[in-house]
């Protein structure tokens, strides 16, 4: 969250970026106009406790001076002012609690580098790598989704039936694939100096509140708890939506010693998101589902260090594509499409060929986000009490925290599986990954099972 102080000074700032957001439902001059009076509450206060420890000396005086009526209207002075006093706490109190709610909803400023623009149309693009000598020819291309269910490696039908839709069984070579990935990408970043760790699933409302996904983003959660998605409390427990929430708020509420820093995470985890999606095939497969496998990236870094390791951290991110052979894409993202808790932004982009989408690259087919990069500066430090001591003897500061994908693993496997495929409908295990698959090159998919696999006319 941003600073009273920073707010209270910067009011066209907190504008600026309230509108460049696009958030709605935040209003800069209520919040200014509750801070003015919390502050005149609390100036109020100190006058009522000043003039009653006055009050109460004068008690003490006044009777040993044998002055009993001034005496007792100094003690009913005291009354009043304590009456007074508590009625000035109990609506201060108030206060503080509504601007605390108020500043949750407050949007972290975008960095003077970010782009402005209104949606996904104005993101910038830096730069593309790998598509000097493609492979596949869209054209020729099956989408991921039809000769996934022809390899009997994705069955999404079972797996809408077992659970709903946008949940699938991954089965055979295909979730042999699928953590073979998972294990190179934490193979390499532990090379990259990151430490694993592996998060507890349920998170608590204080934990989701720290790093931004409540209040703003409750709707999106899956609860554990029984009750409505609007009425929660510490006690709640939530599936986490990315493992950012549990790794963030490792920390929180500490201090930490600036030779701890940098401090460098990543942990694998499934992740649980309500979100719809959009219509047509963004809907269909294995692109945006509500139950996913990711490994994620968190940084705890010195102030005056975070844009260095937005850059160091980008190139961690953009490793293992590079190595697996698939062809990407960076963006920088503008201020209407790079989020509420980031101050920058970067998106890597797979190259997928199976669809070719109006929106995708001048070859065909269509980009696949599969990390995003942000700095989040000290927004989350400050809801999650994170912060270091620059030396033993000086005051605690706010650090600033970052993370990234590294990467998010369907879409990583619907590039592979588009990428990599071969003419007889086979696909070619990337290099990278052989080993992780026993040396298995190629993937010719399995027989399916059951009687909805047998031709109609070779059924019993």
């Amino acid at each position: 969250m941003l600073r009273r102080q920073f707010v209270r000074e910067n009011p066209e700032t907190v504008r600026d970026a309230v509108e460049r957001k696009g958030v709605t439902g935040v209003d800069v001059d209520e919040i200014l106009e509750i801070d003015e009076e919390w502050r005149e509450l609390k100036s109020r206060g100190d006058g009522l406790r000043h003039e009653r420890n006055e009050v109460s000396s004068d008690i003490g005086e006044l009777k040993q001076a044998g002055k009993e009526e001034e005496a007792q209207a100094a003690i009913e002075r005291s009354q009043e002012l304590k009456a007074e006093l508590q009625r000035v706490e109990e609506r201060a109190d108030e206060l503080e609690d509504e601007l605390e709610q108020r500043l949750l909803e407050v949007p972290n400023v975008p960095h003077e580098s970010v782009p402005t623009g209104e949606d996904e149309s104005d993101n910038v693009e830096r730069y593309r790598e790998g598509f000097d000598d493609l492979r596949v020819d869209p054209a020729d291309v099956t989408p991921h989704y039809d000769i996934g269910e022809e390899l009997d490696i994705l069955d999404f039908e079972r797996g809408a039936k077992v659970s709903g839709g946008g949940f699938q069984f991954v089965k055979g070579d295909g979730a042999k694939l699928e953590r073979a990935l998972i294990q190179f990408f934490l193979d390499v970043h532990e090379k990259q100096d990151y430490v694993e760790v592996a998060p507890p699933i349920p998170v608590n409302s204080a934990s989701m509140r720290g790093t931004g996904q409540l209040p703003k983003f409750a709707a999106d959660a899956y609860r554990v708890s029984a009750r409505q998605a609007d009425d929660y409390d510490d006690d709640d427990l939530w599936l986490l939506p990315t493992a950012e929430v549990p790794v963030t708020n490792m920390y929180r509420d500490e201090i930490l010693l600036d030779d701890d820093l940098p401090v460098k995470h990543q942990a694998f985890s499934p992740n649980f998101r309500r979100e719809a999606g959009e219509h047509g095939t963004e809907t269909r497969g294995y692109v945006r589902v509500h139950q996913f496998n990711k490994v994620e990236l968190v940084n705890f870094v010195r102030p005056e260090n975070s844009y260095d390791r937005l850059e160091a951290l980008l190139g961690e991110a953009e490793e293992v594509l590079g190595r697996l052979g698939l062809p990407y894409r960076v963006l920088d993202m503008c201020t209407g499409d790079m989020g509420f808790t980031q101050a920058k932004k970067y998106d890597i982009e797979v190259w997928a060929p199976g669809d070719d989408m109006d929106d995708g690259p001048d070859v065909g087919g269509r980009w696949l986000e599969v990390s995003s990069v942000s700095n989040f500066e000290d927004f989350q430090a400050r809801r999650a009490g994170l912060r270091y001591r620059p030396e033993r003897h000086e005051s605690a500061e706010y650090l600033h925290t970052l993370n990234g994908s590294g990467v998010a693993v369907p879409r990583v496997m619907v590039a592979i599986m588009e990428y990599y495929q071969n003419d007889d409908g086979t696909v070619t295990v990337p290099e990278a990954l052989q080993s992780y698959m026993d040396g298995q090159e190629v993937i010719e998919g399995h027989e399916p099972i059951g009687e909805s696999a047998v031709g109609a006319g070779d059924k019993e």
